[in-house]
């Protein structure tokens, strides 16, 4: 219950926080130096941070989620123990990417 409940949360927010975040980035971009310098100064706020590692652990998670549903649509992983280890592996799954993907960003 909880992995499907996160499934919908996690598509409601990227759909109300990442996509407006998003167009800011891109209009930023199109708007010139200091537009962008704006939008890259709210970015590296600490709420920013909190921002950005909230959209990017939404994003894996809806992927993870929706990998598994996938795999529920086929008529795999019914039973209790494997539907259980894919509930459980989809948001362990989805911490993980998120740290690699930000050591990746702020190591490199």
């Amino acid at each position: 219950m909880l992995v499907s409940i996160l499934h919908r949360v996690t598509g409601d927010g990227m759909a109300f926080v990442a996509l407006p975040v998003l167009l800011w980035w891109l209009g930023a971009m199109a708007s010139g130096p200091e537009a962008y310098e704006t939008f890259a100064w709210a970015a590296t706020t600490p709420i920013g941070y909190i921002v950005l590692v909230g959209i990017s652990w939404a994003f894996f998670n809806h992927l993870a989620s929706g990998i598994r549903h996938f795999v529920l649509d086929i008529g795999a992983g019914y039973e209790l123990k494997t539907n259980r280890a894919w509930s459980i592996g989809t948001i362990v799954i989805a911490v993980v990417l998120t740290v690699a993907f930000w050591a990746a960003i702020l190591l490199s």
